[in-house]
């Protein structure tokens, strides 16, 4: 009997923005950064004595990870799909969504936009639509209380505006 092996893959939703950005990364990766660094490997092979050559262990090390961060945003691309933000309502909190909300702990306002994991990065004001926040927001509407367990304590949001 041949074994039977189930390979899950996951759709990776995501902006243009976001999309673009990970083909420029892999660019670098594969059209810069690898070819620095086979080069390095080989001034270091130039140097004789393999076995306690600090240059050629340290670029090889170097050559795994870009290798490695390679295969990983090939994958990543391979499954992304960019959402058309067009078709999309403003009724509800989706992912690309911006949302308006306060915090009804000290009544600070904040705006922030759902992003995919990749595309997550708070100083640009982007939250995974993986992370405790991001899916508490997931489907609620303006005027929406959210309570979200965070390390701090709990959260309560209020939804004052969604827009793309």
């Amino acid at each position: 009997m041949r074994p039977f092996f189930l390979i899950l893959t996951t759709m990776e939703y995501m902006s243009q923005e976001g999309y673009d950005k990970l083909v420029a990364e892999l660019y670098q990766l594969e059209h810069v950064d690898l070819p620095q660094v086979k080069e390095a490997i080989a001034e270091a092979r130039d140097k004789g004595d393999l076995s306690e050559n600090f240059e050629y262990h340290a670029a090889k090390r170097e050559q795994g990870r870009i290798l490695g961060r390679i295969r990983f945003k090939q994958r990543v691309l391979e499954h992304a799909r960019v959402l058309d933000t067009s078709h999309m309502s403003n009724d509800t909190i989706q992912l690309l969504s911006h949302v308006e909300m306060t915090n009804l702990g000290n009544n600070n306002r904040m705006t922030y936009t759902l992003a995919s994991p990749h595309e997550a990065n708070l100083r640009e004001g982007k939250i995974s639509v993986k992370s405790p926040i991001g899916e508490a927001l997931l489907g609620k509407k303006e005027g929406d209380i959210v309570e979200v367990r965070v390390p701090a304590g709990l959260l309560r949001l209020r939804i004052e505006r969604i827009s793309r």
